[in-house]
């Protein structure tokens, strides 16, 4: 059975929890811990959806980082500072994500050569 999916606002959602109107079992999903929840059917997150994830402030770096300039196309920088502040964050994430999904394709293709 197929069922239609539904996007509310913020607004939208406190309005609804508000007016008891919404069938969701809030005092559930608000004493539920992440021990409660099922994971066994989600699968694992693949280097390129972690890319398109969002970025947490307050997370510490995990390496140094060193200042350099860039040379990008105005569209792709103008799209990354549209998502928001922290969009050197984002860009920094995609190419670790890249870098990694890429990281064995290397050593593959040395050893095809040999």
């Amino acid at each position: 059975m197929k069922q239609k999916l539904v996007r509310h606002s913020t607004q939208k959602l406190k309005a609804l929890r508000q007016s008891e109107k919404s069938r969701t079992d809030w005092a559930r999903v608000e004493t539920t811990t992440d021990a409660d929840i099922d994971f066994s059917d989600s699968q694992e997150v693949t280097p390129e959806q972690f890319a398109r994830a969002l970025i947490h402030k307050g997370l510490p770096s995990t390496s140094r980082k060193i200042q350099l300039t860039l040379r990008l196309d105005a569209e792709v920088l103008d799209w990354f500072k549209a998502q928001g502040p922290g969009y050197q964050t984002r860009i920094n994430a995609l190419l670790c994500a890249y870098r990694e999904a890429h990281r064995n394709t290397r050593s593959r293709r040395s050893r095809v050569k040999s």
